[in-house]
């Protein structure tokens, strides 16, 4: 058995084709659109947010600032960028990505690799909730800046909010494609805006910069304890965002989404920051409204529309970040089959899930009008993502042990120094549970319980088809004693299980013991790399009597196209008949047994409705509907 090479075989109709190089420089503007959206556009609500739950005088403006720099300090320069972005799965990474780098691992016990398994996934799950908040917060914060212009409208932010997610969502089928290439000049423009407003108040009110040492988030911490403890979950807000530029770091590389932070990023939110805290200190009556009281008032629309265009391009972000999340479940086999679009031919990362962007902005525009500002949103926002950079921080000190062989003496210290900034700022967060925080934790929790039912359903599923099938030895043998007769044409099964014979192929025999002249046993495998070149796309094996193996393989990010992998084993076997391919597709209905307990009884009623839901196998492999024969079965697990 071997993989087939196919050198010379030209551009291929599977979007897998390597990326051509651009300029450091130029892939570094086009980061700043894509990654740093979120994390760009905090300076809307965080400041703000955080000196709501203190008294606005110089010790709370200095330990508040001076909290915010060493966060992005600690957690984002010396975290993410320079120890979490090391752990790529082939220059992709993410919560799932670092999950599939523990895959691999020898000796470590089923338990311990269960365990890791669960919590990387609630990470996951998690992440669905954070796509619910961020558009929802972003643009809201963008659009209350039209009551620093006119009080008397403030009545028309929550209509205004909800038309502009509306569109943004509507448009998702369309793909990005197009309007991307603006997104790096955009935020460019952004950063470099708020930069001068608050280096402004900073020329003027220097004394701010003093928070530029820890010294006074320690000061603040030790005089105002109860307050910090609030606080913090608000600072956090300045973070956030974190998660999604390790998990878009395959669209740029390592060196392009660094120099974006370091060079650009970085130094415009510390000056923006420290601009607001500089406001406040001239004058507590802005403590309200930090961010737009930077603009004098002919400058405040120009600002409200560059903000809202700002909020809109963080909100597409993560928007596609939950898009790319769910396709990298579906394929690791964590998430029921969902249609997916891809949306341009160039790049695989370009899709669009029609399921995923009907939740969220139903889910989205239900929360602005819950919620109704900013600041009440601020409550339920950051749990979700504290959660998550506690999970990351775990799974990260078992790669850098099991997977990087580093001594797990030098690696347990600073690891236990970032988990607990981690738990300091989740602790924090969950003073919030109460306010709105339970709810991304509650999606979570939902989206992770679908998760495990449609992946235990599955495996349970498999077990009890092998147990009543019948393996392939034994079956070849059967054949070479009857004469069964063999039509023209090709046959292709579909299989999840092998050395079993596909449950279609038995349940096509018994009922009409007729073959086709060619069989392939066609099975789909998922690697745990993000992409399988297309060159070692196929695993062939000839069984004998015109039957034969082909397994098909596509990393995590990439979507399955049977019709195009039979293209390419045409292209090693002239005797393959393309044109008279007939796919046959087993379909399983699933009936919940009446005897188990009630957990069990529930979970399986659940994964009978996900079965019932999910999309059929005709579509998510792209199979020409004409040519497909679908069996069907009742199945009690």
């Amino acid at each position: 058995m071997g993989r087939a090479d196919f050198s010379g075989g030209g551009t291929l109709a599977t979007g897998q084709d390597e990326k051509q190089p651009a300029g450091l420089a130029a892939l570094s503007v086009s980061a700043l659109g894509i990654v740093y959206g979120d994390i760009g556009t905090s300076p809307l609500y965080a400041f703000r947010t955080a000196l709501g739950r203190a008294t606005p005088d110089e010790m709370s403006v200095l330990g508040i600032l001076s909290m915010i720099v060493w966060s992005l300090v600690i957690v984002v320069s010396l975290k993410y960028l320079l120890l979490v972005m090391r752990a790529d799965n082939n220059g992709e990474g993410g919560v799932l990505a670092l999950l599939a780098l523990l895959q691999p691992w020898r000796g470590a016990s089923r338990r311990g690799k269960g365990v890791l398994l669960v919590i990387g996934l609630f990470g996951a799950a998690l992440l669905y909730g954070d796509g619910m908040i961020t558009p929802a917060i972003s643009v809201l914060s963008a659009v209350e800046g039209i009551q620093t212009i006119e009080p008397t409208i403030s009545d028309f932010v929550v209509p205004i909010t909800i038309v502009i997610l509306l569109g943004l969502f509507s448009v998702q089928w369309r793909g990005t494609a197009r309007v991307a290439v603006l997104f790096g000049p955009v935020m460019l423009v952004w950063f470099l805006v708020i930069a001068l407003l608050g280096l402004a108040q900073i020329i003027q009110h220097p004394v701010v910069l003093k928070a530029l040492s820890p010294l006074y988030a320690v000061e603040f911490g030790i005089a105002r304890p109860g307050v910090t403890a609030m606080v913090m979950g608000a600072v956090f807000l300045a973070v956030t965002g974190c998660e999604a530029l390790y998990a878009d770091m395959g669209h740029f590389g390592r060196p392009p989404i660094r120099l974006a932070w370091f060079a650009c990023v970085f130094p415009c939110l510390v000056i923006n920051y420290f601009g607001q805290g500089a406001l406040v200190l001239s004058d507590s009556a802005h403590a309200g409204q930090t961010f737009y009281g930077l603009a004098p008032g002919f400058l405040r629309i120009p600002l409200v529309l560059l903000a809202t265009a700002a909020t809109i391009i963080a909100s597409q972000a993560v928007i596609s970040g939950a898009f790319s999340l769910t396709r990298q479940a579906v394929q690791l086999g964590q998430f029921p089959r969902v249609e997916i679009r891809q949306t341009s031919a160039e790049e695989t990362g370009q899709i669009y899930v029609p399921a995923i962007n009907l939740f969220l902005a139903v889910s989205t525009v239900a929360l602005v009008l819950a919620f109704r500002s900013s600041e009440n949103l601020a409550a339920a926002y950051g749990i979700a993502v504290s959660t998550t950079m506690v999970i990351t921080t775990i799974l990260l000190y078992f790669v850098m042990v099991y997977r990087w062989k580093w001594k797990a003496r030098f690696v347990l210290p600073l690891i236990l120094c970032l988990a607990l900034i981690d738990l300091t700022f989740l602790a924090a967060n969950s003073l919030k549970i109460m306010e709105g925080g339970w709810l991304p934790l509650a999606v979570g929790a939902g989206i992770f319980v679908i998760m495990r039912t449609w992946a235990s359903g599955r495996g349970r599923l498999i077990t009890y088809l092998n147990r009543n099938g019948q393996y392939m030895d034994a079956f070849l043998d059967e054949l070479r004693h009857k004469n069964v007769p063999r039509v023209p044409g090709t046959a292709v099964f579909l299989t999840a299980s092998l050395p079993h014979v596909p449950p279609a192929l038995l349940h096509q025999f018994w009922h009409l013991p007729v073959l086709h002249e060619r069989i392939i046993l066609l099975h789909v495998e998922s690697e745990e790399v993000p992409k399988v070149n297309a060159r070692q796309r196929l695993e062939v094996k000839d069984l004998g009597q015109n039957f034969s193996v082909v397994h098909a393989h596509y990393g995590f990010m990439q979507s399955p196209n049977i019709p195009v992998a039979l293209r390419l084993l045409g292209e090693i076997d002239d005797s393959l008949d393309l044109d008279h391919v007939t796919y046959f597709v087993g379909h399983e209905t699933i009936i919940p047994s009446q005897d188990a307990f009630f957990l069990r009884r529930w979970r399986e009623k659940l994964f009978a409705v996900l079965t019932r839901n999910a999309v059929r196998a005709t579509a998510f492999y792209k199979l020409p509907p004409e040519k497909v024969v679908e069996l069907g079965m009742q199945i009690e697990i």
